[in-house]
């Protein structure tokens, strides 16, 4: 296979490794990279000769030499891994520039701006590419062949349970602004609304229960499940036998009463996401009107209190 070539947005932050790692692992290079910080010092470890920007516009000026007049090495991907506000931002500089884009979740913050993606693909002919490494975790696909193949009437009562501490700077980031991250429904919540939909069908019915800036809680009624969730990012909601053992997360789904696990098996999914997308079979942009579509409906709606099938940590 050739090596292709690839550019990153977003270095410093918390998921770029896992990029560094896959473009790595499959024998790839990585080129030029973008972010505004330059306290980027785990580029040594993967590719140093990457050229480095911390403006915007010189990085554009960059893939768009390469592209037009080839002073450079053309640009076959660009990875984005930058504030989730930015994503739509980004995909288009990629597409663009000749790149196909590379991005995690969120792909975007609102349903309609999937719209103007898929424009600017037909446009450029250029494809969008999105990261949902846990379709990819095989207890998931085996719970998807399991669901597929039981009788279609059957529904699922489901409880997710999913708390992530997180410290005072969460709230002063880019993460803590609603704007900009789509709140912790979006940033914590948004593979497992994707799973869970991918897997149960669409949406018939949602209900918040409550609110806060640190815990949202809910219900969602879908097409093979009853699903009582809630994500948080309070400590403070940490189970005390998981306090105990000064555990600062913990991730639950209990189906009809019995705990799915999936804790293992998260280390090599971006790679064998790279691997998908590289032969042509990676997630594209209506894989994601689902979750971004339901996303962004509960952050629309008014909690309700605790009324109702609301989740057990809620009493």
């Amino acid at each position: 296979m050739d090596v292709k070539n690839f550019a990153l947005i977003g270095a410093a932050g918390y998921i770029a490794p896992r990029h560094f790692k896959a473009i790595k692992e499959t024998e790839n290079q990585l080129t030029a990279i973008l972010d505004k910080s330059d306290s980027v010092g785990m580029i040594d470890s993967y590719f140093p000769d990457a050229a480095f920007f911390t403006e915007a516009e010189r990085f554009d000026r960059y893939l768009y030499r390469c592209f037009r007049e080839h002073t450079g090495s053309k640009i076959d991907y660009v990875s984005i891994c930058s504030p989730n506000y930015l994503h739509d931002a980004h995909i288009r500089m990629a597409l663009r520039n000749g790149a196909d884009a590379i991005c995690e979740k969120p792909l975007v913050l609102n349903p309609w701006n999937l719209e103007g993606l898929e424009k600017i693909e037909q446009d450029t002919g250029k494809h969008i590419f999105h990261i949902l490494q846990l379709r990819l975790h095989p207890a998931i696909i085996e719970l998807k062949s399991i669901v597929d193949n039981r009788t279609p009437d059957k529904v699922y009562d489901i409880d997710l349970t999913y708390i992530v501490g997180r410290g005072k700077w969460y709230l002063y980031s880019w993460k803590g602004d609603m704007e900009k991250s789509g709140g912790i429904t979006t940033n914590i919540g948004s593979h497992f609304f994707d799973v869970l939909t991918y897997i149960f069908g669409e949406v018939q019915d949602i209900k918040v229960h409550s609110v806060s800036p640190l815990t949202v809680a809910g219900f969602l009624l879908l097409k093979k499940a009853r699903v009582r969730w809630f994500l948080s990012i309070d400590k403070n909601n940490l189970p005390p036998e998981m306090m105990k053992q000064s555990k600062n997360s913990y991730r639950s789904l209990i189906i009809d009463k019995q705990e799915f696990d999936f804790s293992d098996g998260f280390t090599d999914l971006h790679t064998l996401s790279y691997h998908n997308i590289l032969s042509g079979k990676g997630f594209r942009i209506q894989d994601a009107y689902p979750y971004i579509t339901l996303c962004h409906d509960i952050r629309s709606r008014q909690p309700e209190g605790l009324k109702g099938d609301y989740h057990p940590f809620l009493k």
